[in-house]
């Protein structure tokens, strides 16, 4: 009986283990900047990628041809990190930033719309309308600000008292949702900087995420909490299951019709969840820096593709497709 009670134990714990091991094969990828990236985004239908390194600044890849479409240069004159890229939902746009300052890149025709400078705060993230004139920025002084570039619009948006980590723009600008140090993820009008919805944590908020239709949002904090709203009833549709302490994210994003949820982490890890449920669909481990030490990439970004993949980016300057097993 002690054989037989031991083999079943067993059998258990291999399974569970099953479920947290995370796979390394991946179907393609792109080594694109093989000394490193500070920042790495891709498009929505992860057909390009908009990186930043130091060797070669802002570089504009389409990861279908498999090859450079343009060298956007520096952002600024004195050639500052670029530390946060966002491209907008169309693909059409882009914002870059730095600490203390950002630009808008027309990817159409590879070129800056402008380059404009905080003075108040860190830039700690950013994000970008499909028209690329609407930019939204989550800053150290607990500010968050919605800038109009072409009518020069400025709201600030002071209902965090702490740093505001993570933000998110609707594709049309028109509703913002940012997460901070407060505990507190706040949805919000652009148009009046009225609060529509608050979403409390009880750690500080890292992570935040907005569906393209409105339909669902997505806040994590610094602990094991994790949520995905309804945006209709304003009530949580699922948390995130995982037997992790922690579950920080770098990243996260939608699939277009909102039933997956895609994550990465710091720590080279991307996941993909089912948005109902909490269920981690499946799991994979990006391919680290040569030679670092331990060896790991932070997960900058990932998005789904048209092939049913998700595709990642990492500060390994890699670009991975991951075939997900739904």
């Amino acid at each position: 009986m002690r054989i037989i009670f031991n083999s079943i134990i067993i059998t258990i714990v291999i399974t569970a283990l099953n479920g947290c091991f995370f796979s390394a094969q991946d179907s393609q990828r792109w080594t694109i900047e093989p000394k490193g990236t500070t920042s790495f985004a891709l498009s929505r239908d992860a057909r390009f990628a908009l990186l930043y390194s130091k060797e070669h600044q802002l570089v504009l890849w389409d990861l279908d041809e498999g090859q450079e479409l343009a060298s956007l240069g520096a952002q600024d004159p004195q050639a500052s990190t670029v530390s946060r890229i966002r491209i907008s939902d169309n693909g059409r746009f882009a914002v870059t930033a730095t600490q203390i300052n950002f630009a808008v890149w027309d990817l159409a025709w590879t070129q800056a719309e402008g380059l404009w400078s905080i003075s108040d705060g860190l830039i700690r993230d950013v994000d970008i309308a499909s028209n690329g004139d609407q930019v939204l920025l989550g800053l150290s002084n607990g500010k968050a600000i919605y800038v109009n570039l072409v009518t020069g619009r400025r709201l600030e948006f002071l209902a965090h008292n702490e740093k505001v980590n993570s933000v998110a723009l609707s594709p049309n600008g028109r509703f913002a949702l940012s997460g901070g140090n407060d505990y507190k993820a706040h949805l919000w009008d652009t148009r009046t900087g009225q609060i529509l919805k608050t979403f409390e944590h009880e750690q500080r908020i890292n992570r935040v995420a907005l569906q393209r239709d409105g339909k669902f949002a997505f806040t994590s904090d610094g602990g094991n909490q994790a949520i995905v709203w309804d945006l209709t009833t304003g009530k949580e549709l699922s948390k995130l299951r995982s037997f992790s302490r922690q579950l920080i994210f770098s990243t996260a994003r939608f699939s277009d019709d909102g039933n997956y949820l895609v994550t990465g982490t710091p720590s080279s890890r991307i996941m993909i969840w089912d948005t109902h449920t909490g269920k981690r669909v499946d799991g994979f481990e990006a391919e680290p820096l040569k030679d670092t030490r331990p060896p790991r990439a932070v997960v900058y970004d990932a998005a789904f593709d048209s092939q049913n993949r998700v595709i990642s980016g990492t500060s390994a300057g890699i670009a991975q497709a991951w075939d997900v097993d739904y």
